[in-house]
């Protein structure tokens, strides 16, 4: 093959490959803790309240709430968004006795939504707030990580979809959409968060969280 020929296919490749990154879903923001300092707070993110520190374990850093005292307590993190984004993040708690957590992640800010895991309900529920709006049934495996992904978007009906699913990361990611809100007024603008209510007195571990951009806002 002649060097033109072998040019011809490296430009060429690199404008398939620039073309199918563009049409992926991009990230505008990820933590893994994995670079922080112990004890401390990153900088990108804002916490509302809550002893939240970086700790370790053998398998590496994650960002922990601890079990007291007994309250809700959130953090926010990444861009401002109204629609057409999605967030993720891996949650690990215990339960003790017959007392159990809650914990979830949310979008557009505190006053916005969120997918939360209640597993003294035994349910998934999405909440505008604090105020659950709909819930699934759910079994939650404490002393796991449990996956949790969020999305807000416009649907083509002129109303907006907020949609989520759990599940352990033992398992399998499920194709599906596991709860589904639909809203009529447009979403408000604000960051995505986390949360946890160590009601167990246990506390409870956040990892990986992470913002994406939908492509196509779908």
């Amino acid at each position: 093959m002649s060097l033109l020929n072998v040019t011809c296919l490296i430009v060429l490749s690199c404008v398939v490959a620039t073309v199918t990154l563009a049409g992926d879903d991009a990230d505008l923001f990820r933590e893994d803790f994995e670079q922080a300092e112990l004890g401390s707070i990153p900088k990108e993110l804002l916490v509302l309240s809550g002893g939240f520190a970086v700790k370790t374990d053998v398998r590496g850093k994650f960002l922990e709430l601890p079990g007291s005292p007994v309250e809700g307590f959130g953090l926010l993190f990444g861009p401002t968004e109204t629609q057409g984004v999605t967030v993720s993040a891996r949650i690990w708690a215990t339960p003790r006795g017959r007392l159990n957590p809650a914990f979830g992640v949310g979008l557009n800010g505190v006053s916005g939504y969120r997918l939360q895991v209640a597993p003294g309900k035994r349910v998934l529920e999405i909440c505008i707030g604090e105020a659950p709006k709909t819930e699934v049934p759910f079994v939650w495996k404490g002393g796991e990580w449990t996956c949790l992904r969020l999305q807000v978007r416009k649907s083509g009906k002129g109303t907006w979809i907020v949609e989520g699913k759990a599940w352990a990361q033992s398992e399998r990611e499920p194709e599906r959409w596991m709860i589904i809100l639909e809203l009529t007024e447009e979403p408000p603008a604000g960051r995505a968060s986390v949360w946890g209510s160590p009601y167990a007195g246990t506390p409870i571990r956040f990892d990986d969280l992470m913002v994406r951009k939908i492509a196509n806002g779908k």
